[in-house]
């Protein structure tokens, strides 16, 4: 074997361990504009590289309204990249919103919400659906009861756990987190991390996990990317980057958070 099929080998190895490739993204969004004017264009993100591996929870931190929202649109194909590529290595990623209710449609039953994607599929009949459903909901540990229940009939909790089974049905193997347990109180909090943990294991899925939480992060993550201003001005294993952050806006956050 040639040093060049040697090196494309390696390559493929490396590529057979990732879900995603963010690679050197740059972009943003336009402003409302008015009439029949466009507004202008505002970049939020700036160069920014980073690899999640299989297996692996990703955390991502910085303060509001630095790029963290805009660059889960733009792995989710909502935002397209003015430079750079987004590159899934596996299906595209499904999404957990901080509020369910973005997520979960008010006029329908948890049984409809969850069985709808499948239905869309097309893939599965009534019956196969129906047993998916209830398949998903024992993973997300609600009793069937909550089948027949609407969004607004379930606690915080609860509509939360309904979320994630929304985001999981169809098996995807990637999922964006996106502040889903700052709107819980404490205890609760605690329990959807354990879930989210817990399903990490048994279906070997990887998350990419936005917070402005920095306890929550190191509670759960592997690794972790600190953005400020649209810039990763720092990334590494968690307790790599916690005990000995180099960036002094790592250290600030840090110090907050504590």
């Amino acid at each position: 074997m040639t040093e060049l099929q040697h090196a494309s080998k390696a390559q493929e190895q490396a590529n057979s361990d990732l879900v995603l490739h963010v690679d050197h993204v740059s972009g943003g969004y336009r402003t409302d504009g008015i009439l029949w004017k466009k507004g202008a264009y505002k970049e939020v993100l700036h160069d920014v590289d980073f690899t999640v591996r299989k297996g692996e929870i990703m955390g991502l931190v910085g303060e509001s309204g630095t790029g963290k929202s805009t660059l889960a649109r733009m792995i989710l194909g909502m935002v397209t990249p003015e430079k750079g590529q987004i590159i899934h290595y596996t299906k595209r990623p499904q999404m957990v919103f901080q509020d369910p209710f973005s997520s979960l449609n008010p006029a329908y039953t948890v049984e409809w919400s969850l069985e709808e994607p499948l239905r869309i599929f097309g893939k599965y009949d009534a019956d196969e659906r129906k047993r998916r459903v209830r398949d998903m909901l024992e993973r997300v540990e609600l009793p069937t009861e909550c089948l027949k229940a609407r969004p607004s009939e379930l606690s915080g909790g609860q509509r939360q756990r309904v979320s994630i089974a929304a985001a999981l049905i169809r098996r995807p193997r990637f999922i964006i987190a996106d502040e889903p347990v700052s709107a819980l109180d404490v205890t609760i909090q605690a329990q959807i991390l354990q879930l989210l943990r817990d399903l990490q294991k048994e279906l070997e899925l990887s998350y990419l996990f936005i917070s402005h939480d920095l306890n929550v992060v190191y509670q759960l993550c592997d690794r972790v990317l600190v953005m400020k201003h649209g810039r990763v001005v720092e990334q590494g294993d968690v307790e790599s980057v916690y005990d000995h952050p180099k960036e002094e806006y790592t250290r600030q956050l840090l110090e907050a958070a504590q």
